[in-house]
């Protein structure tokens, strides 16, 4: 870990209320690639969309193919140091909400708390019914269905199972959204952490606090869509898991 930047410790030492809005550059660092990155899963997989996994038993197959692809990465991921200082500073009582575009669940493994947390793209580390909505934890599914060949099915309601993530054409969830764009309007900070700020509506989150004024931190390597933003406050080039930690430490 290098020096701090100083600018930024002073804007996280002041701010009481802040805004994490986290990208996929936040889980390199633990190990999980980023699905749009030149190593993304994109990059070699067509994705299923919503409703062919909801009409079709093939796109279910072929869905649960590539979710237990990548589930032991998910599941024996661990968070980084920048997981970590977040959830410090939720534990500083700076933390007003986590908003993540991330699905691997690492927020909460670090000790960011449910009640802090949004996940707009939803989670791994769940499966859904797509019927009742009844919450199961993966790993009986995941291994019924490498036994079976059989995307799995509720035992309540005989629903289609699936992994909690929201997929292409699926819609996001409301109340999610509704949490995330009230905590924009009360931060009193605003953090960007290893997100290109390209994928809306998600993207939209942070830009909606800066219209109103608050402060506005982007760490991140590589360009970002907001990064000529006039109400930027300050724009770090980097990997946040070598920028955020020292200057969480120097905050608090």
């Amino acid at each position: 870990m290098g020096e701090p930047n100083p600018q930024l410790v002073e804007l996280l030492s002041v701010a009481e209320r802040i805004l994490v809005f986290t990208g996929a550059g936040i889980s390199t660092g633990s190990g999980i690639a980023d699905y749009r990155g030149p190593q993304g899963h994109w990059k070699t997989h067509d994705p299923v969309y919503f409703q062919d996994f909801m009409t079709r038993h093939e796109a279910r197959v072929e869905y649960w193919d590539q979710k237990l692809e990548t589930w032991p990465g998910i599941r024996d991921a661990l968070p980084n140091p920048a997981h970590l200082a977040i959830a410090e500073l939720e534990s500083a009582n700076k933390v007003l909400l986590v908003a993540t575009q991330n699905i691997d669940g690492l927020h909460e493994k670090a000790g960011t708390s449910r009640r802090r947390l949004v996940e707009v793209h939803g989670t791994n580390l769940k499966v859904e019914c797509m019927s009742c909505h009844e919450l199961s934890e993966p790993d009986a599914h995941f291994e019924a269905f490498g036994r079976t060949g059989e995307p799995p099915v509720c035992p309540t309601c005989n629903g289609w199972l699936k992994p909690a993530t929201i997929s292409f054409g699926q819609s996001l969830k409301d109340d999610d959204l509704s949490r995330a764009f009230d905590a924009a309007r009360d931060a009193d900070l605003v953090l960007a952490l290893g997100s290109s700020l390209t994928v809306h509506p998600a993207a939209s989150i942070p830009l909606l606090a800066v219209e109103g004024g608050t402060p506005y931190v982007i760490i991140n390597r590589g360009v970002t869509s907001h990064d000529r933003l006039a109400g930027l406050t300050l724009r770090v080039e980097g990997d946040v898991v070598e920028e955020l930690p020292p200057a969480v430490a120097s905050a608090i």
